[in-house]
């Protein structure tokens, strides 16, 4: 089978945990997730099948969407509800000193990653290596936070946020600089991820209901097509005399389109996706 399936990732598994999953239910054996969350967290994991892994590159560097818990007041090894508790304090966060603040950590900037992030150093995830003891030494990357607001307090200093932001984002250490800023400790005690690119939580199914679709023969009406999950790139219609010069690597000169990737059609079929660059086309991804 050829698409994308958006799962929805429970709490406690792996994203390699979801992947292995998915190609057991769908007998695919290329398949391949578009960014690794972390295990404590849950959401939307999508993953390429068949074909559709060919998409990575372009589908892999998209926006992500996240609806979290932070927990002030309490300080653990892992940022997270899942490590052990080091440090407390009694210090109590006012609501409007939490909307204050948040305007400042909108834009670009630097972040610490967590060494309890799937960030990969020698070819080994932080988080493996944290657990084992190593001394890691922190990773600084550049982010950028497009959205950042209070959804509601759920009690004496837990607070909900939701957050856009751009790939590689860690929000237990937003979570952690937002505590610092307002002169306390904090982590995160919920993590969802509600939307990565265009996959969002509204089209997620569990593995659990994947397994159900497939006993019930309906598991090809969980996927999103190559064609729909590329639908933000501009189309290309190619004259009927060029599909078969175009799906053997040929180029084709074009006018009066503006240099960039997009969605290639050779009479009613989806060929794939190509580049336009100086007024010359060329079919890099072989879709149909």
């Amino acid at each position: 089978m050829d698409g994308i399936v958006t799962v929805l990732k429970s709490p406690g598994m792996t994203s390699s945990n979801v992947v292995f999953d998915v190609r057991k239910i769908y007998g695919e054996k290329h398949a391949g997730h578009l960014g690794t969350l972390d295990p404590a967290a849950a959401g939307v994991l999508p993953v390429c099948l068949g074909r559709a892994t060919k998409l990575f590159d372009i589908l892999v560097d998209k926006d992500k969407e996240y609806v979290f818990e932070c927990a002030f007041g309490t300080q653990t090894d892992t940022q997270d509800a899942y490590g052990a508790v080091i440090a407390k304090n009694d210090k109590c966060v006012d609501k409007h000193a939490l909307l204050q603040i948040l305007p400042e950590f909108v834009g670009g900037q630097l972040q610490t990653a967590s060494i309890y992030s799937a960030l990969k150093v020698d070819g080994k995830k932080m988080y493996d290596l944290a657990r084992a003891g190593e001394t890691i030494e922190p990773r600084v990357r550049e982010i950028c936070v497009h959205e950042l607001e209070l959804v509601e307090q759920t009690a004496e200093n837990r607070f909900v946020l939701r957050a856009v932001c751009s790939r590689g984002t860690y929000v237990r250490s937003l979570c952690e600089s937002l505590a610092g800023r307002l002169g306390t400790i904090g982590y995160v005690s919920v993590l969802l991820r509600t939307r990565s690119g265009s996959f969002t939580s509204e089209r997620a199914w569990t593995i659990a209901e994947l397994d159900a679709a497939k006993e019930a023969g309906t598991l090809s009406g969980t996927l999103i097509s190559c064609e729909e999950a590329m639908a933000f790139l501009p189309e290309l219609r190619l004259p009927a005399d060029r599909t078969v010069p175009t799906k053997n690597g040929l180029e084709t000169h074009l006018r009066g389109h503006a240099d960039g990737l997009v969605r290639a059609y050779g009479a009613e079929e989806f060929l794939g996706i190509g580049e336009i660059k100086h007024g010359r086309f060329r079919l890099n991804i072989h879709l149909y």
